[in-house]
């Protein structure tokens, strides 16, 4: 009888407090649309940079096209299309540029939101991106030609053969040119370099060249489609604005124009100069009272359809998809997978074209119509050859590039160009030396070559803990099996703070870097860095599948209290339903300092109610009870306020909306209740 008493004002009292969190769900909803208006602010300031931006560049008048312009951008194009006999050092100067304008393509694909782009526009921006990156590498292979021409001046007084080296932060060119044809002269290492070629007999008797082009970036690999919004669902909803601030705009002044002459009709008697006097002084204050009524209403609904559009983009950041995208055959490298790291290795042999030759004081030089002619290796047929290993592979020892870190070995994959794809066959024997960063490997014939590592080697996270630096400035630590990654938010902008890799520092080319967070997302990703899962990686990584509108939800919450809050990672989160989300939180002032002695408080969200658990991280057992003398809130934000300092409270609320807008798409772009 005691148990069941017991339990009878347990359930009245849940029953009281679901009560009043019911009564008051209204209010504190009203008072989080309010806050969150932030999240449409800011994406109304990025609208303003980007005309902003376009506008800076139309006045600078520094010659360089706008990339977004097809007008500007195919001039370009075709300008340099007609510019010939360049150089290699004048390709390399000029490829600046080039990659310029198609890294500013890249982001303004990703980083413009899907109902500010149109089909057409994306069309355009990935033409011209593929165009651009086509032109280059034909002036590569151009610049290339005309430096094989000359081979015969630039030979090595000791072996005579010509080898050179061009280096630059996005490209570096190895060349040797067979001149000598020497067949005890088979290993060809370049000078001042680890980058080595062993050549089979046949190779080192034959007139030929070999190219070795790296290029720090990659042009290869086919670019994923640009994920949009539903077009039909965009495009109603702005038809629907459009049409409510038409009726806003035309209908108002009709009925004040009504109103106006009832008014005129009704004051006849009255002395004709007054009345005049009075209804143009009543008239341009209605006028304008109106006119303020029509904008703030305009501005409502904008922002009001900007809201629902950044909530659905932000929905899709988090959102997996139901199915693999493509069925990858044996040997193929599947994308969604494993990452291509360090750029692309163009390895080629080459015919040697005719060499220049000086004649009474001239240069005769002979000039193929076919250009730069690739030597095939194994030829199509080996009928004249009496061994079968006539044409063995070839070991080719490479420099991985230093800016990117494999916490395993690489893995070696060739491109296929018939398929279009990433290959792992024709490959064999790969060794990595990660001290002396060099990776060797035998390759039975010539191409474009990678180095690809998991995408997913640094997930699931082990732990997580965002914490407030000072007012719109917060450090988000994320740990995983390999490395710990510290990342910096401040205003608008992002910045790698540390790696650790086996409790050790790290150092990165990346660090101190400030930069917006989609440029910071590639940039992590580029550097073999990726802790941010895609639609497709939860068919590759174990995870802690949660709603996606529950965790969107959570990470909005987060951002709006990031600046007085720290969170962390909770065991529970593991144990809990998808549709809830468990949390550390506490308040923290301390500027730039770490947490000491930490006193967390344990949370739990449903996406519409909030708790404070009664257990906490070293409990034995999960329990959903409710902690003593605590209440039910509808949210989050609700929830920490019950038990945060007046000082916290004011820190909140002079939070900057673009700061709290980057802190949200840094959460979500992590996933940290997924992927933890």
């Amino acid at each position: 009888m005691e148990r069941l008493e017991m339990e009878r004002i347990e359930k009245e009292k849940w029953q009281q407090l679901e009560a009043k969190d019911l009564e008051r769900r209204n209010e504190e909803l009203e008072e989080l649309y309010y806050l969150e208006g932030c999240f449409p602010e800011a994406e109304k300031l990025k609208q303003e940079n980007r005309l902003l931006s376009q506008w800076k560049h139309y006045i600078q008048c520094d010659g360089s096209p706008d990339p977004s312009v097809a007008q500007e951008i195919n001039t370009f194009i075709s300008l340099w299309k007609e510019e010939t006999n360049e150089t290699f050092e004048e390709v390399i100067a000029k490829s600046k540029l080039v990659l310029y304008l198609i890294e500013k393509l890249k982001l303004i694909l990703l980083e413009t939101p899907p109902y500010d782009l149109q089909d057409k526009n994306i069309t355009q921006y990935q033409g011209s991106i593929l165009e651009l990156q086509e032109l280059l590498h034909l002036k590569f292979n151009i610049a290339t030609e005309i430096l094989l021409r000359q081979a015969s001046t630039l030979a090595d007084l000791d072996s005579g053969n010509m080898e050179k080296v061009i280096q630059d932060e996005n490209v570096t060119l190895y060349v040797w040119a067979n001149l000598k044809k020497n067949p005890r002269y088979r290993s060809v290492r370049f000078s001042e370099t680890q980058t080595r070629f062993e050549l089979p007999r046949i190779l080192a008797t034959s007139d030929i060249a070999l190219r070795l082009l790296h290029t720090h970036y990659d042009h290869v690999t086919p670019p994923f489609p640009v994920r949009a919004l539903s077009q039909e669902r965009t495009s109603t909803e702005a038809h629907f604005v459009e049409g409510e601030v038409n009726v806003v705009e035309t209908e108002i002044p009709e009925d004040f124009e009504e109103e106006h002459k009832q008014r005129e009709n009704e004051s006849i008697s009255v002395h004709e100069e007054e009345i005049k006097i009075e209804e143009q002084v009543d008239t341009e204050v209605q006028r304008s009272s109106v006119q303020e009524e029509s904008k703030a209403t305009k501005y409502e609904l904008e922002m009001k359809l900007l809201s629902e559009t950044v909530t659905a983009a932000q929905l899709l950041l988090i959102e997996n998809t139901s199915e693999k995208p493509y069925f990858f055959e044996d040997d193929e490298v599947d994308t969604c997978q494993f990452t291509m790291l360090g750029g692309v290795y163009h390895l080629d042999i080459l015919e040697l074209p005719p060499q220049c030759k000086p004649v009474k004081g001239w240069m005769i030089m002979e000039i193929l119509k076919e250009g730069l002619q690739k030597y095939i290796y194994p030829p199509g047929t080996t009928e004249d050859f009496e061994t079968e290993n006539a044409f063995p592979p070839v070991e080719v020892i490479l420099e991985v590039h230093e800016n990117v870190i494999f916490f395993e070995n690489p893995m070696v994959a060739r491109w296929d160009a018939e398929g279009k794809h990433w290959k792992t066959d024709g490959i064999s024997n790969v060794s990595y030396k990660s001290r002396e960063r060099l990776i060797t490997f035998n390759l039975e014939t010539f191409g474009p070559v990678t180095l690809i590592q998991d995408t997913h080697i640094n997930m699931p996270y082990q732990s997580w803990e965002l914490r407030p630096l000072d007012v719109n400035k917060v450090l988000l630590t994320v740990i995983t099996v390999f490395t710990e990654i510290q990342i910096q938010i401040k205003e608008d902008l992002c910045m790698l703070a540390s790696i650790k890799l086996d409790d050790k520092k790290h150092p990165s080319v990346l660090e101190g870097k400030w930069m917006n967070p989609i440029s910071f997302i590639i940039a992590l990703k580029e550097a073999g860095l990726n802790i941010f899962p895609t639609g497709h990686s939860h068919f590759y990584v174990v995870i802690n599948h949660k709603v996606p509108l529950v965790e969107m939800k959570a990470c909005r919450q987060m951002a709006l209290l990031s600046s007085a809050f720290a969170f962390g990672w909770s065991r529970w989160n593991a144990h809990c339903d998808s549709k809830k989300v468990v949390l550390k939180v506490m308040e923290h002032l301390a500027k730039e300092e770490p947490i000491q002695n930490p006193d967390w408080t344990l949370l739990m969200f449903s996406g519409d109610r909030a708790q404070r658990l009664k257990i906490d991280e070293y409990s034995e057992t999960f329990s959903e009870a409710l902690k003593e003398e605590t209440e039910f809130h509808s949210t989050l934000y609700h929830m920490v306020k019950d038990f945060a300092s007046k000082e916290a409270m004011e820190k909140i609320r002079s939070s900057n909306c673009q700061f709290i807008n980057s802190v949200c798409h840094m959460l979500l772009s992590i996933r940290l209740f997924s992927y933890s």
